[in-house]
Order: structure tokens, then C-alpha cells, then sequence
């Protein structure tokens, strides 16, 4: 094959294996652009649309759930900061038992091993359908742990971290007690906050709704969560020197 016949053939295999702009590269290249800007689109109006469907009181229930939020941290920072350098200072052996006080109290409470009292909420869930499940009661949970709740009782259990429920044949039980219905649920944080974070669309309440049962929700300025936890020894978990 002599070398102009050779040229050419490469020519050819170029322009056969190279990117050809035809009408209906266009087309596609059209088509996925504009399902990509509808995608995009649809995702901004979905996160915008979940905003849109809230209630006026839910999105300021929200906000002040995250303004509450910032300044407990904020405060637990300053308190911390101070105990650092009360302590640094030396000396001060009142400052250091006062602190170590605190953060004792912060414990037992977290622990559920005292009994507490502040506002909050009551909850009372009323399924005469027998239609409320695991789910469900892990829901409730959550969300008053997400709007700030300090402590949490159902029925005469004290909920903390390693709290875990189950629905047996219709029956609630809570750490492994039988909880009897109506059930209910007391909650120590600001009670609307906590009201605010159980009423958000498709959240706790209206999954009970929807399941054929009931929610009452009061906000109570003072209550009592005296329900204790026996804390029970941990059998692999230790603490590092």
C-alpha cells in the first residue's frame, strides 16, 4: 500500500472513531440538559416546598429550637471555659467542688438516676385501633431529643441512651416493662419547642393519626419526671486511664 493510500485510510478511521455532530447528537445533548436543570429544579422546589407546607408556629418552633440550641452550647462553653481557668488558677479548692458538683448533676440527670422537675410537655397517646408499632414510639423519642427535652419518662420508665422499646402483641414495652394504654409521655425542656417539634408534618403525630390513633399534647410550666433508671454494669465497655 503506497503512503498517499495509507494517509487516507487513517483519514477515514479519524473521522469514523472521532465525536460526529449530527442532529441527533444535538437532540440527546439537548434532552439531557434539559433533564438536568429539571432535576436540579425539582430538587430546590421539593426542599423548598417541605418550608412551604409548615405552619407559621411549626418554622418559629423550629427556629427556636436551633436558637435554644446555639445558646446552651454557647452558655456550656463560657461555663466550661471558666471552670478551665478557676482550676489553672489554683487555689481554689471551693471552685473546683462547685464545678465538679455540676457536672455530677449533669450526669445523673443524663444517667436517669435522680428525678427532676422543670417545664415541658405531656404527652398522651390513646390507640384504640392497636395499630401503633416500634416505629412509631422510637419516633417520639427522637423527636423530643431533637427539640431539646432534658429528660424523658414513658409511662413509669425513665428513658436514657441505652433505653430500647418494642411492641409485643399490642403491648408497649420500655426497657422491658409493660407499659399500660393510654400511654403516657413526659418530657422536661421548653414545652414549646417540644409541642412545636412533635407536630411537624409527617412526623410522630400525624403517624398515630394516620394509624388510627390519637395524640394530647400539653405544655405544662412545672412537672415532675421522677421515674428512675437502675444503671446496670457494663460488660465491655471501659473507661480509658
Amino acid at each position: 500500500m503506497s503512503a498517499p493510500v495509507r494517509a487516507a485510510a487513517w483519514r477515514r478511521l479519524k473521522r469514523l472513531g472521532g465525536p460526529r455532530l449530527t442532529r441527533g447528537n444535538l437532540l440527546a445533548a439537548g434532552v439531557t440538559l434539559l433533564l438536568g436543570v429539571a432535576l436540579v429544579a425539582q430538587v430546590q422546589s421539593t426542599a423548598a416546598s417541605d418550608l412551604e407546607e409548615l405552619r407559621e408556629e411549626d418554622l418559629i418552633a423550629l427556629l427556636d429550637d436551633v436558637t435554644n440550641r446555639a445558646d446552651k452550647l454557647e452558655a456550656e462553653v463560657r461555663r466550661l471555659e471558666q471552670d478551665k481557668a478557676r482550676l489553672e488558677a489554683g487555689g481554689d479548692d471551693d471552685a473546683a467542688a462547685r464545678a465538679a458538683e455540676r457536672r455530677l448533676e449533669s450526669y445523673q440527670i443524663l444517667a436517669g438516676t435522680v428525678p427532676v422537675s422543670g417545664p415541658g410537655v405531656e404527652v398522651v397517646v390513646r390507640d384504640p385501633e392497636r395499630e401503633l408499632n416500634t416505629t412509631i414510639v422510637i419516633d417520639v423519642i427522637q423527636e423530643l431529643r431533637d427539640g431539646g427535652s432534658e429528660a424523658i419518662q414513658i409511662g413509669e420508665v425513665r428513658v436514657v441512651a441505652s433505653t430500647w422499646v418494642e411492641m409485643r402483641r399490642d403491648t408497649l414495652v420500655v426497657d422491658g416493662t409493660s407499659v399500660s394504654a393510654p400511654y403516657e409521655v413526659l418530657a422536661i425542656g421548653d414545652p414549646h419547642t417540644l409541642a412545636g417539634a412533635l407536630a411537624i408534618p409527617g412526623g410522630f403525630i400525624d403517624n398515630v393519626r394516620r394509624s388510627g390513633g390519637s395524640v394530647d399534647v400539653v405544655e405544662r410550666p412545672d412537672m415532675v419526671v421522677d421515674a428512675l433508671h437502675e444503671p446496670s454494669p457494663h460488660q465491655y465497655a471501659r473507661p480509658v486511664p
